[in-house]
């Protein structure tokens, strides 16, 4: 599977805890740019060339795609069917921040059959805390707008929401209203864990006499010599938070809900693969191209 990233790095807002802003700065990091339109056929064309399946998911995320307008899109969709093989079923899904999406784009989602990730983290103290715009503003009803444009289009729809210090005590606030405000069917949750530095320190580039012993207290985000941002989610918090999320899916929202973790926990109880690649015995069948086609 293949993850795009036609814009690179480049993004309108500044949230704090983004682990892919900052790589623009660091050797060999992506930047912010523009997929060339030669390079862009090239992955349509190779990408759907190498897929032996009868289906061929293209992922388009970032920084954030909706930066290259709408145009890049219907170049996509047109190339995407200028290269189609007999018999194979090409889809596609966007993962956006949302507040560039309008009744223009959800249009065109809908008449190309895109599923959308919105990423949000919670009600709008928790998700204004970090995920702000390049000025400091607010964002939150921008992405509530993006998501109720959407139901009004539509246009299917998951939400992203990562786990932080700020939303891990407040599981069952995040997931009500995720369901019930926000109307979501398909939940995500990715937990924020980051090391000091990660600005400036490229991954697995870290002094590993620095690091501690897993569980120590140094590897929390409390201790004054933690290696990890004061935003990351505590170990113990993160399991309650998914504890509680579990107890309320399995409680009221079972079968008509798809929530990430809770898939693969089923999933792998019955012996089938994991949908999540961290609960696969081997996690690494992922693979992202920049916009420079790296």
């Amino acid at each position: 599977h293949v993850m795009a990233k036609p814009a690179g790095s480049a993004c309108n807002l500044d949230c704090a805890y983004c682990f892919y802003l900052s790589k623009q700065s660091l050797p060999g990091g992506p930047g912010g740019g523009h997929m060339s339109d030669a390079t862009l056929e090239r992955l349509v064309r190779d990408y759907i060339h190498s897929v032996t399946a009868d289906e061929v998911v293209f992922s388009w995320q970032g920084g954030e795609p909706t930066l290259l307008g709408l145009g890049f899109f219907e170049k996509v969709v047109a190339l995407q069917q200028k290269h189609a093989r007999p018999g194979q079923r090409i889809e596609n899904d966007l993962q956006t921040n949302g507040t560039l999406l309008d009744a223009d784009w959800a249009r065109f989602l809908k008449a190309h059959n895109f599923l959308v990730g919105l990423s949000i983290d919670g009600p709008r103290e928790i998700h204004d805390r970090y995920r702000i715009s390049k000025q400091g503003q607010p964002t939150f009803d921008a992405v509530v707008a993006a998501a109720q444009t959407l139901r009004r289009f539509g246009v299917p729809f998951n939400t992203l929401t990562c786990v932080h210090r700020f939303n891990a005590s407040r599981p069952l606030d995040v997931y009500r209203f995720l369901r019930r405000e926000l109307g979501s069917t398909r939940l995500q949750f990715i937990p924020i864990v980051e090391p000091r530095g990660f600005e400036t320190t490229a991954p697995e580039a870290w002094d590993p006499r620095r690091l501690p012993v897993v569980g120590s207290p140094q590897a929390g985000p409390d201790h004054p010599d933690s290696v990890v941002t004061p935003w990351s989610v505590d170990a113990e918090e993160y399991g309650d938070f998914l504890a509680k999320v579990w107890d309320e899916w399995l409680a009221r929202d079972l079968g008509k809900v798809l929530v990430n973790f809770c898939e693969t926990l089923v999933a792998r109880h019955m012996g089938l693969p994991s949908q999540v690649c961290v609960h696969s015995e081997v996690c690494g069948k992922n693979i992202a191209v920049e916009h420079d086609g790296g």
